[in-house]
C-alpha cells in the first residue's frame, strides 16, 4: 500500500470541525485502495481521504472531483455523492451515505444477477458518455494512452508476477502478450468513471439492484471502451454483452467496442493482481484470480 496512512483522529478532528452534530458517531474505517481510505461516521456520513502525499496535489486532485460530481449529478441516472464538506489540503471530501452497498462485497451472491446489474451500467455509461467534452475538458484529464502502451504495460507487469499468475491462464495470457492489441480508438474521447470496478457500485443487498456509483476521483475523457472492460472484468462476458445491448451500441460500433474491452479487461485484471499482492490482501487477490480467469476465457 502505498502513500500516507490516515489516523482515525484526523478523522475525528475533520468530523468535530465541519459536521459537529455527528461528533458523538461512531467512526469506523470501511475500505481502503491504492489512492484513498474511507471511513463512516454513523449510519449518517462518508469521509474519504486521498492518500496521496503533499497538500497541493490532495487539493488539486479533490477540488476537481468536487467539480465533476456537480456536473454528473443533475445527469446521472444512478445517485453520486453530494458533497457535505471538503478539506481540499487533506484530500478529505464528506457525503451523506448513500443507499446499498459496493457490489465487491457481494461479489459471489451477485452472480445471478450480473446480466441486470450491467444492463444498468450500460444505460449510465450512456449518460456520461453523452456529456459533451469541452463540458468538462478543463475539469478532466485525457487518458489518451494508446493499446500498444497498455499490452506494453501488461508485459512489465507479467514479469513481474511471473509464477503468480494462476497455471490456468498463463497460456492464454501468452498468447496475448504475442498478439497486436486491437486499433485505437478513432473518434473524440468521451468523459466516463474511468474505474468502474465493481468497488465502486452499489447494489441493494437484498434484490442487487444498482443504488449509486462512488469515488469519482478517476473521472477522465478517455476510450469508451474503458469502463465497459471493467464490466468484463468483474462480471464476465455475458455481462459485457448486456452492457453494450442497454448502451445501444450498434455494428459495427458494437464489435470494435466489445473487442477493446476484453483487451482492457485483460490489462486491468493483471494490474489488479499486481496491486492486490503488494498490499498482502488475501480478499483482494483472491477476486483478482477469479477477475484474471474471467477475462482470460475464451
Amino acid at each position: 500500500m502505498t502513500g500516507r496512512r490516515i489516523a482515525l483522529a484526523t478523522v475525528h478532528a475533520a468530523v468535530d470541525a465541519h459536521a459537529p452534530d455527528l461528533r458523538d458517531a461512531a467512526i469506523v474505517a470501511i475500505g481502503e485502495g491504492q489512492d484513498n481510505a474511507a471511513f463512516a461516521v454513523g449510519d449518517a456520513l462518508i469521509v474519504r481521504f486521498a492518500k496521496a502525499r503533499g497538500p497541493a496535489r490532495r487539493a488539486a486532485r479533490i477540488e476537481r472531483e468536487v467539480r465533476v460530481l456537480s456536473i454528473v449529478a443533475p445527469i446521472a441516472p444512478l445517485a453520486v455523492p453530494q458533497p457535505r464538506f471538503v478539506i481540499p489540503e487533506e484530500g478529505a471530501l464528506a457525503y451523506a451515505t448513500l443507499p446499498g452497498e459496493p457490489l465487491a462485497a457481494h461479489r459471489d451472491a451477485a452472480h445471478p444477477y450480473a446480466i441486470a446489474i450491467a444492463a444498468t451500467l450500460g444505460r449510465f455509461l450512456r449518460a456520461l458518455h453523452d456529456v459533451p467534452p469541452a463540458t468538462v475538458a478543463d475539469i478532466v484529464p485525457t487518458d489518451d494512452d494508446t493499446p500498444k502502451q497498455w499490452r506494453n504495460d501488461a508485459a512489465r507487469i507479467c514479469r513481474r508476477l511471473g509464477t503468480a499468475i494462476p497455471v490456468t491462464c498463463r497460456a492464454a495470457v501468452d498468447v496475448f502478450l504475442h498478439t497486436d492489441p486491437p486499433p485505437r480508438h478513432e473518434g473524440e474521447p468521451v468523459f466516463s468513471h474511468n474505474d468502474l470496478g465493481i468497488e465502486h457500485v452499489l447494489v441493494d443487498p437484498a434484490t442487487f439492484a444498482v443504488t449509486g456509483i462512488i469515488d469519482w476521483s478517476d473521472a477522465a475523457l478517455c476510450d469508451p471502451a474503458y469502463d465497459f472492460g471493467l464490466i468484463d472484468r468483474d462480471l464476465g462476458r455475458a455481462a459485457l454483452t448486456a452492457a453494450l445491448a442497454a448502451y445501444g451500441a450498434t455494428a459495427p460500433d458494437a464489435q470494435t467496442l466489445f473487442t477493446r474491452a476484453i483487451f482492457y479487461a485483460r490489462c486491468s485484471a493483471l494490474e489488479d493482481l499486481i496491486d492486490a499482492l503488494e498490499a498482502s490482501d488475501p480478499m483482494r487477490i483472491d477476486g483478482a484470480n477469479a477477475a484474471l480467469t474471467r477475462a482470460f476465457a475464451p
